[in-house]
């Protein structure tokens, strides 16, 4: 949900995402609707959402091994981490998850099948790793399959390190 209260909803299977107000039943759409694909105006199977407050949706699309910023009201996203295919390079991502925005406009992504979660300045070409990344493990220093995450007030960054069984905490600087 957004600061208004409308309720935000990917859907895989039609691959878009739409936004609902309180008793609505079709919502409006606010990004994708154009069948799956790779396109600008495409997705394919969406997944995890952000909404900042100018209700701006960024878009983990998931087989398409990037992430997407649908700015309010555009026809067509922009990729803001990700779109060079899978693999595990700073440019690259591979499934990715839950999504973070700070108020900078920095975007903390869960890159799952390759167990790091990663940092995107606003108009980066290349992320930065900022946990994980260190192959697939249950070590302190290591994630299986990240798939969430979150910031607490202090700057603590919590992971849900799916196939660990566990959260983890990072304090990032």
């Amino acid at each position: 949900m957004d600061e208004q209260r409308y309720l935000y909803v990917s859907d895989g299977w039609k691959s878009e995402v739409r936004r609902y107000q309180l008793g609505e039943r079709n919502g409006t759409l606010v990004a994708g609707g154009n069948g799956q694909g790779d396109g600008l105006n495409q997705l394919n199977s969406p997944g995890y959402l952000f909404v900042d407050r100018q209700q701006n949706v960024y878009v983990s699309d998931w087989n398409n091994n990037r992430v997407m910023k649908w700015n309010k009201g555009a026809k067509e996203g922009i990729v803001v981490a990700g779109g060079q295919g899978a693999g595990s390079a700073l440019t690259q991502l591979s499934n990715p998850s839950g999504l973070f925005v700070d108020t900078l406009g920095t975007l903390y992504v869960a890159d799952t099948s390759n167990h790091r979660v990663m940092r995107w300045s606003q108009g980066a070409t290349q992320g930065t790793v900022i946990a994980g990344g260190n192959g697939k493990g249950a070590e302190a220093k290591q994630l299986n399959g990240p798939i969430g995450l979150s910031f607490d007030r202090h700057g603590n960054l919590y992971v849900v390190d799916r196939l660990n069984d566990r959260v983890q905490r990072f304090s990032i600087e």
